[in-house]
């Protein structure tokens, strides 16, 4: 079971990179609404994208990836793998998410990001690095304790369709 649960992961970070990889397929101010305030001011005066189109990809991307990746990891722990009761929900909701996490901070951030051109916007390399210190640690904050919050909130609702 465990081995299904950290393959679930990993195919979440699959998804997450290919969302990532979508939304800079025509250049990365196309993700520029995960940049920091000062880097989408930037490709605004640069006249690369508006605060509107920002905003639009912004809004897409929540409203697509966040019921998406939570669709998948219910699917996977509740469907497939037939978990009943909040222990066995919540662990593997926890290991399918914190894999996510793990992809999206080391594989996303600190390679595709932080070592590629893939990321690089025009007129903003000054501004490098795109993911700040301050922003790696919030990152990992939330990846951690944000991502149990998560799987208890979710397995504990599942618990209540589950258990009835």
């Amino acid at each position: 079971m465990l081995l299904q649960v950290i393959l679930e992961g990993i195919g979440l970070g699959v998804l997450l990179i290919l969302v990532c990889a979508i939304g800079i397929r025509k250049g990365a101010v196309g993700m520029v609404h995960l940049y920091s305030q000062e880097v989408q001011e930037r490709c605004v005066t640069l006249g690369l994208t508006t605060h509107a189109k920002i905003k639009r990809n912004a809004l897409i991307f929540k409203a697509v990836c966040v019921p998406g990746y939570i669709a998948y990891v219910l699917v996977c722990v509740y469907g497939i793998n037939g978990a009943r009761g909040f222990l066995a929900g919540f662990w593997q909701l926890l290991v399918i998410l914190s894999i996510m996490n793990l992809i999206d901070r080391f594989l996303i951030d600190g390679y595709w990001v932080g070592h590629t051109s893939a990321w690089e916007i025009p007129g903003t390399e000054d501004l490098k690095p795109y993911i700040t210190t301050k922003d790696k640690g919030k990152k990992w904050l939330f990846g951690t304790v944000g991502m149990a919050v998560i799987a208890a909130v979710l397995a504990g609702i599942m618990m209540l369709f589950t258990e009835s």
